[in-house]
């Protein structure tokens, strides 16, 4: 309970994203409550920013673990994501009743934040994934196959690519990495075992119900797939979301860029625009139902994968091969978050001028003056409304 209580105060009140939740992470049970070393944090944050996943909620999950184990992990998990599942539930369950001029231009508003935060993603993302000439070129190869391969396979072709593009760098791999601190694992290696042959197996089943005729089974397989391919962060999401949902014709682009929008004014992990898209898909007979199946769906596979390489992570991330291999597809991914800024979001959401300067504002608020993206949110939806007033007066 002490853990549940602990996530879901936090849950309520982390706004900023991944980075902002990783410094109340540590605010709060490294140095406030003392559950685990300052060692200790950064292995976590070192293993969940090496996997598939939402970091931010890896993490978490990881703090449960050592905290409480399973019960702890689980705990953890429900408290951090529950407030923002349940406004993004909301979001989905009201959005088909936003009518009128005001309704439309808000949920525009909505679209050109995405375009916003999407681009602050990929800045800041090149910054500490792609700094040098080799990588960068990494990012391009990444960026040109997510453009022109079909959309089902671009982002596995693009992540494939960057890992055999990353070898190279597994010289520069042996110079630099050394011996960090270790910890005793939570949870024992045939567990860890457990966890790992239950995401390979989910994995499978995934890929193979993935063109189901059910609907609610084909969004689900799309949803844990796709939370399997997750490199990078929470803003990955956007494209492999748009092929696994939107591409398929079930949620309509529209719809989706302003769902994601939404996302970004509610505190917790990004990752609870599944509860968002499980509600929002049609046709959908049971939305809320199907929108908390979908948010465990999206959530799982980085979850498992935490609690299975927990217990080998010390040994693991003092290999050349690994760094160089998890480098390679870190700087890929950062080429496919760029070319999905271009298609779907420009392409679908810049449609004047007006709406190029808003974005535009919108991101220098983001990137340099560093704003809260709820407050970015908050000034676009009512510069967006604003807008479509003076447009219909004249």
């Amino acid at each position: 309970m002490q853990v549940l209580l602990a996530f879901l105060r936090l849950g309520c009140t982390s706004f900023g994203g991944p980075i902002a939740h990783l410094g109340y992470f540590r605010s709060e049970f490294v140095e406030r409550r003392g559950w685990l070393s300052q060692t200790t944090y950064a292995e976590v944050i070192a293993l969940a920013q090496s996997m598939p996943g939402p970091a931010s909620s890896q993490v978490g999950f990881a703090i449960g673990l050592l905290r409480g184990r399973w019960l702890g992990g689980l705990a953890a998990w429900i408290g951090f994501t529950l407030p923002s599942a349940a406004l993004m539930l909301a979001f989905a369950l009201g959005y088909g009743h936003l009518q009128g001029r005001t309704a439309a231009a808000t949920l525009h508003g909505l679209q050109l934040v995405a375009v916003a935060v999407v681009a602050q993603a990929v800045v800041r993302m090149q910054r500490t994934l792609a700094p040098d000439a080799l990588r960068l070129s990494i990012v391009l190869l990444g960026a040109l196959i997510a453009l022109f391969a079909s959309p089902a396979y671009a982002t596995v072709l693009a992540i494939a690519a960057g890992a055999l593009a990353g070898l190279p760098l597994m010289r520069k791999a042996k110079e630099t990495t050394q011996d960090g601190p270790s910890f005793a694992p939570p949870i024992s290696r045939p567990g860890a075992a457990v966890a790992g042959i239950l995401f390979v197996i989910l994995l499978a089943t995934a890929l193979l119900l993935s063109a189901s005729r059910t609907l609610a089974v084909a969004v689900l397989a799309g949803l844990y797939r796709t939370g399997a391919l997750v490199f990078g962060g929470g803003h990955v999401v956007l494209p492999l979301l748009d092929a696994a949902i939107v591409e398929r014709g079930w949620l309509v682009q529209s719809s989706f860029l302003a769902g994601y929008g939404a996302a970004q004014a509610v505190p917790g992990p990004l990752f609870s625009i599944a509860a968002y898209v499980g509600a929002a898909v049609r046709p959908n007979p049971h939305p809320l139902l199907l929108g908390l199946y979908a948010l465990v769906a999206l959530f799982l596979p980085g979850l498992l994968l935490m609690a299975a390489v927990l217990p080998f992570w010390s040994a693991l991330r003092r290999r050349p091969l690994i760094g160089s291999l998890l480098r390679g597809v870190n700087a890929s991914v950062v080429g496919v978050l760029a070319a999905a800024l271009y298609r779907p979001l420009w392409t679908t959401t810049i449609r004047t001028t007006t709406d190029f300067l808003i974005a535009l504002a919108a991101f220098v608020l983001l990137i340099r003056f560093k704003v809260q993206p709820w407050i970015v949110v908050l000034c676009v939806s009512l510069a967006s409304v604003l807008v479509s007033i003076l447009v219909a007066s004249r």
